[in-house]
């Protein structure tokens, strides 16, 4: 059983990205293979990122895959870096009831990596709160 209620499930999902254990684990650090293979959350406030302001994408830290516009990006006030909107077709998402309660998790769509939340609680336009763990980004600046 895993955090998503059957593993047959998740296992049977499949990405353009796909690398075995080993692969990732050999690719990642051991806190960015936890929170994107393992569905881990980072300590809030701990992310670099939350204080980056400057124009750029937010990429998948697995992949490489353009995930968000720094000019969606805003302060949420929940320690991690949160956003407005992702750009189109890079995530996806399915119901998490981890932990008691049901959220939506997203992930990303080329990898499958675990970035964190999206909540109806954030700013126009769309209303939503893409709340990501940072260490499942890389940051690019615009040149």
């Amino acid at each position: 059983m895993s955090l998503f209620g059957t593993k047959a499930k998740e296992s049977e999902e499949k990405f353009p990205v796909e690398k075995s254990e080993a692969e990732w684990r050999a690719e990642l650090s051991p806190e960015a293979f936890r929170v994107l293979r393992q569905h881990g959350t980072e300590r809030p406030g701990s992310s670099p990122l939350n204080r980056e302001k400057r124009p750029g994408v937010f990429a998948c830290a697995g992949c490489g895959t353009p995930l968000f516009e720094a000019s969606t990006k805003y302060e949420s006030g929940t320690g991690w870096p949160s956003f407005w909107a992702p750009i189109e077709g890079a995530v996806a998402t399915r119901t998490d009831r981890s932990f008691f309660m049901t959220r939506t998790e997203v992930h990303c769509a080329t990898c499958g990596g675990h970035l964190g939340h999206v909540f109806p609680d954030g700013p126009a336009p769309t209303g939503e709160r893409y709340c990501m763990n940072g260490v499942s980004l890389d940051f690019r600046p615009a040149e």
